[in-house]
């Protein structure tokens, strides 16, 4: 009798490639991140998707808060880059522009990449203090807004008040107005999902104006 042919074991799909297993993972967990929110990202799963063994991950990502800080990390580099794009669009010269074009530039980026921005704006989920790179990010972001209120308030292009408070005012509104649209509430304010982005950008220029002295 014939020997039956032994049927070939279809091989797991791996998105994993020697020396680059954190990448791949990280990869995996923003795809998680991305289709299904924080909730669904686990380290066991990452490495199912990466094509590896469960016990794999771990000398990269200890714990599923080490791996969803990593993916903030890139993250947040990424929402600093286009915070620096945005800025630079427009003249040196001219500090509102260069206030508007960086507000406009966060809410861009929470609304193309909500789950990404949720995950950095709660930070209930991840190691903020801990991690290398992200408080680093986030000074660097503070600083430019810092710096472009105050060079504003020298060249008489802002009101006379306490940069601080600008500053804190600045990221208020901001991030007020990309948590309202990532969780759903501009409907409640009359305003539907689809025009959100277009009263967003009419309350930064509104700001701006506060920010003009008055004559």
């Amino acid at each position: 009798m014939a020997k039956r042919a032994a049927r070939a074991r279809p091989k797991r799909r791996s998105t994993y490639h020697h020396g680059r297993l954190r990448e791949a993972l990280l990869e995996s967990a923003e795809r998680m991140l991305d289709a299904e929110g924080p909730e669904a990202v686990n380290v066991r799963e990452a490495a199912r998707q990466a094509g590896v063994s469960p016990g794999a991950p771990f000398r990269h990502f200890a714990s599923r808060t080490a791996l969803l800080t990593g993916v903030a990390e890139r993250a947040m580099r990424r929402f600093r880059n286009e915070i620096a794009r945005g800025e630079a669009s427009v003249s040196r010269d001219d500090p509102p522009a260069r206030l508007a074009a960086l507000g406009r530039s966060y809410v861009r980026w929470a609304l193309r990449h909500p789950e990404q921005f949720r995950v950095i704006a709660t930070r209930s989920q991840i190691d903020f203090d801990g991690s290398p790179t992200l408080r680093r990010d986030n000074d660097a972001v503070r600083a430019l807004v810092r710096s472009i209120v105050v060079d504003g308030q020298a060249r008489g292009d802002f009101r006379a008040a306490d940069p601080d408070l600008v500053e804190l005012f600045a990221k208020a509104l901001s991030y007020g107005l990309a948590r309202m649209f990532v969780d759903g509430h501009f409907p409640q304010w009359g305003v539907p999902q689809s025009r959100a982005q277009a009263a967003i950008e009419r309350v930064l220029d509104l700001f701006g104006e506060l920010l003009r002295p008055s004559h």
